[in-house]
Formats: structure tokens, C-alpha cells, sequence
């Protein structure tokens, strides 16, 4: 077989899947600006918008082991087809919606497409690829995937701005219909021969977190002593117990106990869900702020995040020389330690007439951390496990990040609503401070978390289980068409 024929189904694959995995990365942030357009528009509360974050958040989260779970059973390619209809789908829903409430369950339902959707995308990368290609391959996903992350706020705001906030989700339509019969002819169809869904597990930790995340949302409103917050939280803490006492009991669950036994296993992802907490939570305040506070535009808000989100860009490959040299463990913990001070420093300038000027430090430093933080966290955690391991820890670390997201939303916008609310922009900014506060010291604890790590933990060399789903069997693989 020629190289040319060796690289064509690798182009198609590795194009194919950078798109859908920028659509469902783009999700996660590119609502953030858009929602005081939507509160205008559709009305709602503050726990309304929450949950437009939060239930693409949480589908997202518990769904993702289960979803890479069916595609091995199944057929990688078939359901990596049919989260893209479902996501695809739910977004024009989304765009559609004539109310607040339809709004959030088209997200919820865009949040289980890309649960099924995000982790087939690499599975299938992996196996197109040839092994001396790989490196570079998945440096290119990660690379497309974090661009979604930078852009989000501003494609957003942008959208938002120049046409209507319905064009964010309008936006994966065309890409979706697009992508849907080319997957179909160009990738190649793979199994994992005797993979086991464990649904107890998915049942277990969804209601789980569904009930902890309801709760918080509606304390305020309701009081946290009023039956229905009492009984989401403390339902909700039992069930997460029960999908514990399962992950140590079941002879194949979604995510075996036994790797939080590692020090370094269990520092790395709890220092990931503290993180995620910390800065999903901010940056859902901060983007209404800088418009509803600051008086910016939508893209002007978009615009004025780039300094945080898009820092990566710039910081990420110096962070990877850098772990490379001296270990990921000092640069992880440089990373939090950094966004904590810029959430902290947030914290200290913010007010109702802040000027750029003042809160540009804070979005550098937080910037930096981050990236910091994310060019060598997937690496370090590698190193933390065995090699049949390695794809149940990177699904593992995928689905605590988005389940810290979750709860640094319904966290912060709890004492940000205890505090102060959307009435004038003194009360948001008195809302906002002791919120970003909290938000500092959650990532300031997954500093200290992560010095649990081992020391001087390198890259381990490229591998395919380093990139795989949360199933260890080697696929069977099928010609495609």
C-alpha cells in the first residue's frame, strides 16, 4: 500500500473528528456571552441560566464513559454517526426554542450527543492513524480542541452581537449535516469484542449529580431548607455514594475505585474538577459582568476574555517544552497556583466603574495558569496509571472536568445570588466578588492537591490507550463504507 493511500484515511479521520470535537468543545463556552441576550429575550432567572450551562454540562459529564462504552459495543463509527445527528438536532431544538425551559432540555439532550460524539472522535483518530504519525496527529485534535475553548466567548458575543443569539446553536446544523455522510464514507467502522455497558453506574451517578446540581441551583430560591433542595441534596449525595460503593463492588464499572487508591490518580483529578469549579463558575459571572456591568457589547465582551481563553495559544507549547524538562508536577502546580491569584486578583479591583486597564492583570495571570495547567495535566495523569488503564483515566479525568464545571456554576452563582443579584451594578458586583473568592480558593486547594503528585512525572511516549476511550480491548476493525 503506497503512503499516499496511508494517509488519505488519516486526513479524513483526523478533519473529520477536529470538527465535531470543535463543535462540542465550542458548546461548552460560546453560550457565556450570549446569556444576557437570552435572559432579555426569553426571560428566566438566575437559575434558569444556570441550567443552560449546566445541562450540556451534565448530560455531557455522566454520559460520557457510557457513550464510549456503546460505540465499542456497537460500532464506533455508527455511534460517533448518530451523536452527531442527536447533537446536531438538539442545536437546531436549541435555536428553536420558544421558551427558557425548551431552551435548557435541548441542551441537555445537545449534552448526551456529544457525550457519545467527543470520545468516539479520538477513538476513531487513533485507529486512522498510523503510530508515527499519531503524536502529531492528536497535537492537531488538541490543538483544534482548544482553539473551541478560546473562541467560544468570542464567537459567541459575536453572533449574539451581529445576528441572533439562536445563530450559536444554528451554527452546528450545517456542520452536523455536513459531517454525518462524510463519516459515513470515509471512516473505518471498529468494535471492542466484549465490551460491557454498566448502566447501574451511569443511573447511579446521574441521578446523583442531577440531585446535588438541583439543589444548589434552587437554594436560594426555595431555601436550603425547603423539602425539594434538602431532598436533591441529600438524594443526590446517597446515589453518588451508591455509584462509589459500585465502582469498588462490580466486577466491570464504568470507573473502578481502585485507581483513586494512586496518590497521584487522585490528585491529578479532583485538582482537575477543583480547577474546572474555580473557572467554569468565574467566567459565567465575569462574561454578564463585562456586559451587563462594564457596559460592553456582546463582542466587545468576547473580545476582552481573549486575554484568559486564548492564552493558550501562545503559553500552551512552552508549558509542554517545560514539563518535558523539568516534570509536569511544578508546572501543573504553577498553573493553579496562577489562576488562583487571578481570580483572587478579580476579586480584589472589581467594582461597577473598573476600568480594562485594572482587570487586564487578572485576565493574563489567569490565562497563564491555565495553560499552565492544561498542556501537561493529560500527560501527568498517564504517568499516574497502568497502560491497560490509561483510557478509563483519560474518560475518568474527561468527566470529572465537566462535572467541576457543573458545580462551579451552581456554586458560585449560589453566593453570588446569597450576596447580591442583577438588580443594579453595584449589587452584581457585590454578587460577583465574594463568588470569585470562592472560586480562587477552589483552585488554590487544587494546587495543594496537586502536589500529590510524583515528582518529576514526564511525557510518557505517545500510545494508543493513552488516547483511547474508557474500554481496554483492541478494536476490530471493518473497511469503511
Amino acid at each position: 500500500m503506497t503512503q499516499q493511500k496511508l494517509q488519505r484515511p488519516a486526513v479524513w479521520a483526523l478533519v473529520l473528528t477536529g470538527a465535531a470535537s470543535f463543535m462540542a468543545a465550542l458548546d461548552n463556552l460560546v453560550v457565556t456571552t450570549a446569556l444576557p441576550a437570552i435572559r432579555a429575550d426569553l426571560g428566566g432567572k438566575l437559575e434558569d441560566l444556570e441550567w443552560t450551562v449546566n445541562a450540556y454540562t451534565l448530560t455531557f459529564a455522566v454520559l460520557l464513559m457510557f457513550g464510549s462504552a456503546l460505540g465499542d459495543r456497537f460500532g464506533r463509527r455508527r455511534l460517533f454517526i448518530a451523536g452527531l445527528a442527536v447533537f446536531s438536532a438538539a442545536s437546531a431544538a436549541a435555536a428553536l426554542s420558544p421558551g427558557i425551559g425548551q431552551l435548557i432540555a435541548a441542551r441537555a439532550v445537545q449534552g448526551a450527543g456529544a457525550a457519545v460524539m467527543m470520545p468516539l472522535s479520538l477513538t476513531l483518530l487513533t485507529a486512522a492513524v498510523p503510530a508515527a504519525r499519531r503524536g502529531a496527529a492528536l497535537g492537531i485534535y488538541g490543538a483544534v480542541t482548544g482553539l473551541a475553548v478560546a473562541s467560544g466567548p468570542l464567537i459567541g458575543g459575536s453572533l449574539t452581537e451581529h445576528i441572533s443569539w439562536q445563530w450559536i446553536f444554528w451554527l452546528n446544523v450545517p456542520i452536523g449535516l455536513a459531517l454525518i455522510p462524510l463519516a459515513r464514507l470515509r471512516l473505518a467502522e471498529s468494535t471492542a469484542p466484549g465490551a460491557r455497558l454498566d448502566l447501574p453506574g451511569t443511573l447511579l451517578i446521574s441521578g446523583g449529580l442531577f440531585g446535588i446540581v438541583y439543589g444548589l441551583v434552587n437554594a436560594n430560591a426555595h431555601g436550603w431548607t425547603s423539602a425539594p433542595v434538602l431532598t436533591g441534596l441529600l438524594a443526590g449525595s446517597a446515589l453518588v455514594g451508591g455509584f462509589v460503593h459500585h465502582g469498588f463492588r462490580n466486577a466491570n464499572p464504568m470507573l473502578p475505585m481502585r485507581l483513586f487508591r494512586s496518590r497521584g490518580f487522585f490528585g491529578i483529578n479532583f485538582a482537575s474538577l477543583l480547577m474546572y469549579l474555580g473557572m467554569f463558575g468565574s467566567i459565567f459571572l465575569l462574561s454578564q459582568f463585562l456586559q451587563g456591568v462594564a457596559g460592553y457589547s456582546p463582542t466587545e465582551a468576547g473580545l476582552r476574555m481573549l486575554p484568559w481563553t486564548g492564552m493558550g495559544m501562545i503559553v500552551a507549547p512552552l508549558a509542554g517544552i517545560l514539563a518535558d524538562r523539568i516534570g509536569g508536577r511544578p508546572v501543573v502546580v504553577a498553573g493553579l497556583a496562577l489562576q488562583a491569584i487571578g481570580l483572587g486578583w478579580f476579586a480584589t479591583v472589581l467594582s461597577p466603574g473598573v476600568s480594562y486597564a485594572a482587570q487586564l492583570p487578572a485576565l493574563v495571570l489567569s490565562g497563564i495558569g491555565m495553560s499552565l495547567y492544561f498542556a501537561p495535566a493529560n500527560h501527568v495523569l498517564m504517568s499516574t496509571v497502568a497502560p491497560a488503564d490509561q483510557g478509563r483515566a483519560s474518560g475518568t479525568n474527561n468527566a470529572l472536568r465537566e462535572v467541576g464545571g457543573a458545580l462551579g456554576v451552581a456554586v458560585l452563582a449560589s453566593v453570588f445570588s446569597a450576596r447580591g443579584g442583577y438588580e443594579t451594578p453595584q449589587s452584581f458586583t457585590d454578587g460577583t466578588v465574594p463568588a470569585l473568592w470562592i472560586g480562587a480558593a477552589a483552585v488554590a486547594l487544587a494546587a495543594a492537591l496537586a502536589l500529590l503528585l510524583p515528582r518529576g512525572s514526564k511525557r510518557p511516549s505517545p500510545a494508543p490507550a493513552a488516547a483511547a476511550t474508557p474500554s481496554a480491548p483492541m478494536p476490530e476493525v471493518t473497511a469503511a463504507g
